[in-house]
């Protein structure tokens, strides 16, 4: 293998036989060496789960001249972990995450396998970017999303990312004439209304379907990957880490928890 050539690991959520993964893989494979580590079932909605009580396992699915395409047994952020610290054993130079059936953005970030892998990968500080197109349909078109892709693709090889973020790039499922661009965001105010549907197993216990309809909480901000989708933008937002609320921590020494 040429190892001049940046090294790129791929995974996504929506299992290895899924076509946004084929898609994307298509597309990395212009820039680099390639390995693809995904996971044998889809783990949507697994966000950054990593599988402790049970062993992972990996099987070798196809390999090529720079391309080297693995299926797991755990989790998106378990497909990046092994595939560095046991199928490489080097850090890869880039992770790209998805094509994702179906939206990633605003609140959906939280729950995302897709963006989970991406999140992994900017931990140990490697450019990575979590990719998803509005549509879940199993056969849908990414064709017209390739090109846009290919060029975040580059621009980040080129440019790399600030030290442990990571990107959410979402596609809106419209006509390659209809683009408007691409558009840098912040992540929509939103959350799911959520409710369960009561039904039976053959047991006759009950059990109960997870449903919701997402609201979105800022509808009119044109700085939101929401309003940006809605307008016809590839929504990018810029993710980090960093979980703490900085704006909190003066409020809540003045109020007696430190001395």
């Amino acid at each position: 293998m040429n190892n001049k050539k940046p090294l790129i690991l791929i995974t996504n959520d929506d299992g290895y036989k899924a076509k946004g993964l084929r898609c994307l893989v298509e597309v990395a494979r212009n820039f680099g060496r390639v390995i693809v580590v995904a996971p044998e079932i889809g783990r949507s909605g697994m966000a950054h789960a990593i599988t402790m009580r049970v062993p992972l396992t990996y099987e070798l699915i196809e390999n090529q001249d720079d391309y080297e395409f693995y299926s797991c047994s755990g989790t998106p952020a378990d497909c990046v972990k092994i595939a560095r610290f046991q199928i490489l054993k080097q850090n890869p130079d880039f992770i790209f995450s998805g094509i994702n059936h179906g939206s990633n953005a605003s609140i959906n970030v939280v729950y995302s396998g897709t963006m989970g892998a991406a999140m992994e990968g900017s931990i140990s500080n490697i450019p990575s970017v979590g990719f998803s197109l509005l549509s879940h349909q199993p056969d849908a078109d990414f064709s017209q999303a390739q090109k846009y892709i290919a060029q975040i693709i580059e621009n980040v090889i080129n440019n790399g990312l600030e030290p442990n973020i990571c990107l959410n790039v979402n596609i809106p499922k419209i006509s390659e004439h209809a683009y408007k661009g691409i558009k840098i965001c912040h992540q929509t105010k939103g959350l799911w209304k959520e409710s369960y549907i009561e039904t039976a197993d053959p047991w006759d216990r009950k059990s109960y379907w997870l449903k919701g309809d997402y609201n979105n909480l800022e509808p009119e901000n044109t700085q939101s990957d929401e309003w940006a989708l809605a307008h016809n933008y590839i929504a990018i937002v810029p993710v980090h880490i960093d979980l703490t609320h900085y704006n909190s921590i003066e409020i809540l020494k003045k109020q007696g928890y430190e001395a």
